[in-house]
């Protein structure tokens, strides 16, 4: 039985080991000059101003487009299991994904027109 999730934990192990061996081999190959500008938060060269007390506002369009991109993003993980199993599924297994893509796809027409995807 432990055999079968043996590739399992040697899996586990070389991703554990290549993480570790990584942040130790960092640490004795990197820079170490350090000045007030490495410690400097990076603003894509922009200096960075004080923010109010309360963090000040944010726009939510930084928001939509996040949560636009997980959606599409979660329908191309649905179209992966689809194309593997197609032959197996038949007309049905084609109908849904059909119905499944037009639903996602009134969805992007949605946003589209409501100017979700334009960045003034």
């Amino acid at each position: 039985m432990l055999q079968w999730y043996l590739p399992i934990i040697v899996l586990f192990v070389l991703a554990f080991g290549f993480a570790g061996f990584s942040v130790v081999a960092a640490s004795f190959t990197g820079p170490k000059r350090y000045n007030r500008a490495k410690y400097d938060a990076y603003e894509c060269g922009i200096e960075p101003t004080p923010q109010p007390m309360g963090g000040g506002r944010f726009p939510i369009k930084f928001y939509l487009t996040a949560m636009l991109f997980i959606v599409f993003d979660i329908e191309i993980i649905f179209l992966y299991p689809w194309a593997v199993a197609f032959g197996r599924l038949g007309v049905f297994g084609l109908v849904e994904m059909f119905l499944f893509i037009a639903t996602v796809f009134v969805a992007y027409a949605y946003v589209w027109r409501r100017g979700g995807l334009e960045w003034d």
